[in-house]
């Protein structure tokens, strides 16, 4: 595996990867890796010849007051677990690489509709962050296939929404979310928890699930989700949102069958977010 920080020198590497024929997939992450972001290394292995992995912590998705400069940096683990992983290209920028200007003159996209509510609402700027790095992440490796876990559903949302709308000829693959054998999501944030605090943590989807099949026997929604966020308060969370959508983000209405159940808690000093699908029968809305 090659670390590059140096942005011509991708570039140029990239161009001989094309130049070859060679179909190129882009992983991008903040570092501090676990076995969620490996599972999206595996899957563009699936999809590409080439794997460029970004290790990049932003600072234009951190809003004031957040984990910015507590956020976990290991970049020489990281750096092993992608080179065991079979990734090709490691792309580790300064800051000063991708914004030579700061942040305050920086050029900012932003992504209407499916970055509101939710995260986007917890978050102000956050998802207007990710889409400006993602975008610029795409134009220097201009890959044929992009990966994204599923557990930042809304995340996802968003790039799928940047790529179609911005005309981009990007396939973007979402990877199913890997948990711990108690089933909590896997996440850089997890290492903020105490030994007490992460034998909590599992709450969260085991809250989700039993909500689930609640909705799926046709329980009214929002009496469903009044239970979930009590239980969640008991189980010692501080809930941020816990709300059920379509799966493209909007609204459940009547006729909505499929849909997905999203959830934001503090838990100490730890934001955690989840996300399951709920098959909804005719007469769950309510």
């Amino acid at each position: 595996m090659r670390t590059l920080r140096d942005i011509n020198e991708l570039r140029a590497m990239l161009r001989e990867y094309r130049r070859q024929g060679q179909r190129i997939a882009l992983v991008p992450t903040m570092g501090n890796l676990h076995a969620g972001h490996l599972a999206l290394v595996a899957t563009a292995r699936q999809h590409a010849d080439v794997v460029v992995s970004s290790l990049f912590v932003n600072p234009m998705q951190f809003g004031p007051g957040e984990d910015l400069d507590a956020y976990p940096r290991t970049f020489e683990a990281d750096q092993a677990q992608l080179t065991e992983a079979g990734c090709h290209v490691l792309f580790a920028p300064t800051v000063s690489a991708l914004y030579p200007n700061g942040l305050a003159a920086q050029t900012r996209v932003h992504v209407p509709v499916v970055g509101e509510g939710l995260c986007g609402g917890s978050r102000p700027g956050h998802f207007d962050g990710v889409s400006t790095v993602v975008s610029m992440l795409f134009h220097l490796v201009q890959p044929d296939v992009a990966c994204f876990g599923e557990k930042d559903y809304q995340q996802l949302a968003v790039i799928r929404k940047l790529v179609a709308d911005l005309h981009m000829p990007i396939e973007i693959l979402g990877v199913p979310i890997v948990r711990a054998e108690d089933g909590l999501a896997l996440s850089s944030r997890n290492g903020y928890l105490s030994a007490e605090e992460r034998a909590q943590a599992p709450a969260l989807y085991r809250t989700l699930c039993a909500l689930r099949e609640a909705l799926g026997q046709g329980e009214p929604t929002e009496q469903v989700l009044q239970r979930g966020k009590a239980a969640l308060y008991d189980a010692g969370f501080t809930p941020d949102y816990l709300e059920l959508r379509d799966t493209a983000l909007g609204p459940v209405t009547p006729s909505t069958h499929q849909a997905v159940l999203l959830a934001a808690a503090k838990l100490g000093p730890a934001r955690l977010i989840d996300n399951i699908s709920v098959q909804l029968p005719k007469a769950a809305q309510g």
